[in-house]
């Protein structure tokens, strides 16, 4: 797939921008970007304001070492430029007209395309990393990289797409109400699953119920005759059936009634799940390559996701046997020098993905002493104090014996621990975990490194993935 080919004329009256220096004939054929070091020749760069750097800084660096254009908003640059009023809306709008394009395009020419969102408190990535491999064994795939789950991550996904794409699979994530449902104003879906309804950005939400409500924003976002897919065991997720404009389907890790469910969950003493995929009329093995039994939610949302599109329930259960993570600190399991077995879930954290992974060391340590990296978990508002002192008990539970708390907020989890007789450190930020992890960890230990990302717990399980290789 080739990407984006379009002209600046093309380009400004998408975004609703204004030429300063250009003809308009000028081609973009290479990749849209926000990272200046990656603008290539016929490329256009994106010049956003975040909260480490100003993109305008670079804009002028990104024209003149390409033969490309820059979208800017905020300053006055000395080079052809394409003027909005806002680049992160302005990028959604290409977007949006890019993906009304493709879709015009495929339908015009009788080809099949399929737009498929996810979305949920914990599993999208993954999610969408099991569903990625399955559409990719049957057409030309396009999906996000990491987590681009975002107004930044999820146009620049779209504009990855072209005109033989026959998947575009988006995640979409949320810290706030009206986040997807802009996402989903980007691109209105053919497919839309929801995971389930947990305690992620609780900060900025306040309740599991406004959570619940912003997730449900997904399902408003389909298309007049988009399917729903949503998970039979989560009460507040099969409530947003009655949002649905079409079919709804339903997934149940549990087995209980649903067009998709998992009978004979077996999980292996290397932590790695097998079961049954049932329907009204077929059936197929499953045994997958990720640990934790929590993967076989994931698996089945994407099965039911597949089978929704029209791929062949053995088709896409033999691809999931075979599927590997692709994105990384997402319960990476690591057997390192001097036996030391290290479960690398350090990508986010919020209480739900925490229970899953201390239950995961707790499966996979056998004998061994389980220490317990935790870095601070963030945006949760009034329930932090709370979810940390619980984070503690659940360790205590899992027979964690030694904890290295990281970060201010994780300080109720670092008292709790020493109250249940767990030998725990407290430290500041990752610097300092770093500095005294080699006198924590020992041979034969099993180490589980979990936390929000800005924690820096990353940093702790990728030291110990070069230091002990």
């Amino acid at each position: 797939m080739s990407g984006m080919c379009r002209d600046a004329a093309w380009l400004a009256s998408a975004c609703e921008g204004q030429l300063v220096g250009l003809e308009g004939t000028e081609l973009v054929s290479a990749p849209v970007v926000i990272d200046s070091r990656k603008v290539s020749d016929h490329g256009c760069f994106v010049a956003i304001v975040g909260e480490n750097a100003d993109g305008h800084d670079y804009a002028p660096a990104a024209y003149n070492s390409t033969e490309g254009l820059v979208v800017i908003s905020s300053k006055d640059l000395d080079v052809p430029h394409i003027r909005v009023q806002d680049t992160v809306d302005a990028l959604g709008k290409i977007a949006y007209s890019y993906l009304r394009e493709i879709r015009q395009y495929r339908e015009a020419n009788g080809l099949p395309f399929d737009v498929a969102g996810v979305t949920g408190s914990v599993g999208k990535t993954t999610t969408k990393d099991l569903t990625r491999q399955i559409f990719a064994s049957q057409g030309p795939t396009v999906a996000p990289q990491a987590s681009f789950n975002n107004e930044i991550g999820l146009p620049l996904t779209i504009l990855e797409a072209d005109n033989d794409t026959r998947y575009l699979l988006l995640e979409m994530g949320a810290s706030g109400p009206g986040h997807i449902a802009y996402l989903t104003d980007i691109a209105p879906l053919d497919v839309a699953a929801v995971l389930m309804v947990g305690h992620a950005h609780m900060g900025g939400f306040g309740s599991v119920e406004a959570v619940a409500r912003a997730k449900s924003e997904i399902i408003q976002g389909l298309r007049s005759s988009g399917v729903a897919i949503l998970n039979a065991d989560d009460p507040r997720t099969m409530a947003m059936a009655e949002l649905a404009p079409g079919p709804v389907f339903s997934f149940s890790p549990s087995g209980e009634p649903a067009n998709v469910r998992a009978d004979d969950v077996v999980i292996g003493p290397d932590g790695r799940a097998s079961f049954t995929a049932r329907t009204a009329g077929a059936s197929a093995p499953v045994q997958l390559q990720l640990v934790g039994a929590h993967h076989v939610a994931n698996a089945l949302a994407a099965l039911t996701i597949a089978l929704v599109v029209g791929i062949d329930l053995q088709a896409a259960a033999q691809v999931l046997s075979q599927a590997q993570a692709l994105s990384p600190h997402r319960m990476d399991v690591h057997s390192l020098s001097g036996q030391l077995l290290l479960i690398d879930d350090s990508y986010n954290a919020n209480i739900d993905s925490v229970t899953a992974a201390l239950v995961a060391l707790k499966q996979l340590a056998g004998k061994r002493r389980k220490v317990f990296v935790a870095g601070q978990m963030l945006e949760l508002g009034d329930t932090s104090e709370q979810v940390h002192t619980r984070t503690a008990e659940l360790a205590h539970e899992a027979g964690v014996s030694d904890i290295v708390a990281i970060g201010e907020a994780a300080r109720p989890l670092a008292r709790r621990a020493r109250e249940l007789g767990i030998a725990t450190t407290y430290v500041d930020d990752a610097d300092q975990a770093l500095a005294m992890i080699d006198q924590i960890v020992a041979d034969f230990d099993a180490v589980l490194v979990k936390g929000s990302h800005s924690s820096g717990a990353w940093r702790i399980a990728d030291y110990l993935k070069e230091v002990r290789a």
